[in-house]
């Protein structure tokens, strides 16, 4: 099996099963850059295993769960396409979502997502976080 492919899954266990620090030990560069598309509270780039640390123990808050339908790979390049959804409240998001990573001396260095509908995603967020959330670099101070 691809090593690109088994770094990805072993992601998606980490991320499923809440073991954000495996992920960030063992996954993720320590430079590693994430981009989350929109206009809404948590959308921007994450800089740092920290920072998108942060970041996934915050939407852990809507209950996001993710299902892989595809991924391919290449020699420095993982593609997934996923289904995402997530709820909190009266507000529900359910739809597939494509990451492109960049992987670098078998690590995360970089990832951007993609939203099937950027749209209802922009709602969802707001809905759940309006804008009680400092930006993520903000509230890395606070800690």
């Amino acid at each position: 099996m691809n090593v690109n492919l088994k770094l990805i899954q072993r992601f998606f266990e980490c991320y499923g099963s809440g073991d954000l620090e495996t992920m960030k030990k063992e996954i993720l560069a320590e430079d590693v850059t994430w981009i989350i598309p929109g206009h809404h509270p948590l959308a921007g780039i994450k800089k740092g295993a920290d920072e998108i640390i942060k970041y996934f123990a915050t939407i852990a808050e809507a209950n996001f769960k993710a299902e892989l339908i595809s991924i391919s790979t290449s020699e420095h390049h993982v593609v997934d396409v996923h289904r995402g959804w997530g709820s909190h409240g009266d507000h529900k998001v359910d739809m597939n979502w494509v990451l492109v990573y960049t992987i670098e001396d078998g690590r995360i260095k970089s990832a951007q997502n993609f939203a099937a509908d950027q749209h209802v995603a922009d709602q969802f967020f707001w809905n759940v976080w309006g804008d009680r959330l400092k930006p993520v670099p903000q509230r890395l101070q606070d800690c």
